[in-house]
């Protein structure tokens, strides 16, 4: 569901680094986000694949709209990422963010970035909440 309230939305709304590089945003839920990326000639590294970069920050984007999706603004602690797959120019890439729990101020999400039905990378994200700190409606 579309909708201005939706704190994911209102944030995805103004984050030009992932506007700029096509990042499309399906959907949202509690603790939950997918969204996806066609890889462009500028995102391919010196082996023709999609270089890591691009990657990982779509499935941080995807983080961000999941952990955020609750209401409190919510950063990021941290995060890993295994890529398991290449990708290349072309490609269109999926991520989907699931929260895997939170404890009080803080959250753990996984994104799992898919080309297709294959998996190209793993990714756990850690959040913590702004003490205080709420988001403007």
């Amino acid at each position: 569901m579309t909708s201005v309230q939706d704190p994911a939305r209102r944030m995805f709304a103004a984050d030009g680094a992932s506007q700029g590089l096509g990042i499309e945003l399906h959907e949202t839920g509690a603790g939950a986000a997918h969204l996806s990326m066609v890889v462009t000639a500028s995102m391919v590294n010196g082996h023709g694949l999609a270089h890591g970069g691009y990657i990982f920050l779509l499935a941080d984007t995807a983080f961000a709209c999941a952990c955020n999706s609750h209401g409190p603004i919510t950063v990021g602690a941290g995060a890993t990422v295994d890529f398991v797959a290449p990708a290349y120019e072309g490609d269109t890439l999926v991520a989907r963010a699931s929260e895997v729990g939170r404890f009080g101020r803080s959250g753990i999400y996984d994104v799992t970035v898919t080309r297709d039905d294959q998996v190209v990378a793993e990714f756990r994200g850690r959040s913590r909440g702004i003490k205080g700190v709420e988001k403007n409606a």
